[in-house]
């Protein structure tokens, strides 16, 4: 599939095919390319749960979402043959800026202005999702409620260093309601891009 296309037919998607489960080169791709994603000092500081096994994907879902989902997005999700916990590991970037080619000579948090762990994480979750995408399968990037982080370390044996950034369903898509999120539509350019320097609206300010 051509780049743009995949990026024309990406979507967030919810519900699946359950009789229909993810081959496991497809499964390897959606790894190796996630490996691909760029890094910090190329700290790679990242972990990915993979969760195919029934039982694995309903401990998933019964230690994160417990009881009371019964009409919601989440128990159409519940239909995923696949998925994949996204985590980070902050000590991986603090040791490696602490190395002599990085300049850095103690494991300081202060110097980081964003938390570059999260975001190459982030990075490596995207492209997981777009190739599923390009595999002509379904996905959603969705995040672990606060309150269910530590029920699910407990679960997977997750260790504390690791913080889990965010889920990803696969599946082959099946008939899936419309997100009413997307009514919202688009936020125009104008509004969003900038050339230059900031302005408001998208009229050049004055000179």
């Amino acid at each position: 599939m051509e780049f743009d296309e995949v990026l024309r037919r990406r979507r967030m998607v919810r519900t699946y095919d359950p009789d229909r489960p993810v081959p496991p080169e497809i499964v390897d791709k959606l790894i190796k390319h996630a490996l691909r994603a760029p890094s910090a000092g190329f700290s790679q500081g990242w972990g990915f749960l993979v969760l195919q096994e029934p039982e694995d994907r309903e401990l998933y879902w019964s230690v994160t979402a417990p009881g009371g989902q019964e009409d919601s997005w989440l128990q159409r999700m519940r239909t995923a043959p696949l998925i994949i916990v996204a985590l980070s590991n902050k000590s991986v970037y603090l040791d490696r800026y602490a190395q002599p080619d990085k300049g850095w000579t103690d494991r300081g948090e202060s110097r980081w202005p964003v938390p570059y762990w999260h975001i190459d994480t982030g990075f490596a979750a995207l492209l997981m999702h777009l190739t599923a995408v390009n595999e002509e399968l379904g996905s959603l990037f969705f995040g672990v409620p606060a309150d269910r982080i530590g029920a699910l370390r407990e679960a997977f044996g997750i260790p504390d260093e690791f913080s889990p950034v965010g889920v990803l369903t696969v599946g082959y898509p099946a008939p899936d309601k419309r997100s009413p999120s997307l009514r919202r539509g688009h936020r125009p350019v104008d509004e969003v891009v900038h050339h230059g320097r900031w302005t408001a609206g998208g009229t050049p300010a004055a000179r």
